[in-house]
């Protein structure tokens, strides 16, 4: 359950950076709101996960989910560049969180 709920607040994580560039400078009051609500949604799953997984290993792989779901909607929603460096770093990434999440209890 700890999983899943650290996987949840990545992806509300995600949706919170789309919120704040929707937002425009918080100058876009629904989408303004939107983006606390789910700030609030994301710490209170990730703090539920952290009851449980550990701080460094938990942490490492929210960010990751985090970063690796920003530049993916930024590639595909945004048309942000998709060079294969970007790519090759996302690789990067996605490897270091399988590993530490099959190292972790």
């Amino acid at each position: 359950m700890a999983w899943a709920l650290l996987i949840l607040s990545g992806l509300l994580d995600v949706a919170w950076a789309i919120s704040v560039k929707m937002a425009e400078g918080y100058s876009r009051l629904a989408w303004s709101v939107l983006s606390f609500v789910l700030l609030a949604a994301f710490i209170y799953a990730l703090g539920k996960a952290l009851l449980v997984l550990p701080l460094g290993t938990a942490y490492a792989v929210w960010t990751g989910i985090g970063a690796i779901g920003s530049i993916v909607v930024g590639i595909l929603i945004f048309r942000e560049p998709a060079t294969f460096v970007r790519l090759f770093w996302i690789a990067v990434t996605l490897s270091g969180i399988v590993g530490l999440k099959l190292t972790s209890t």
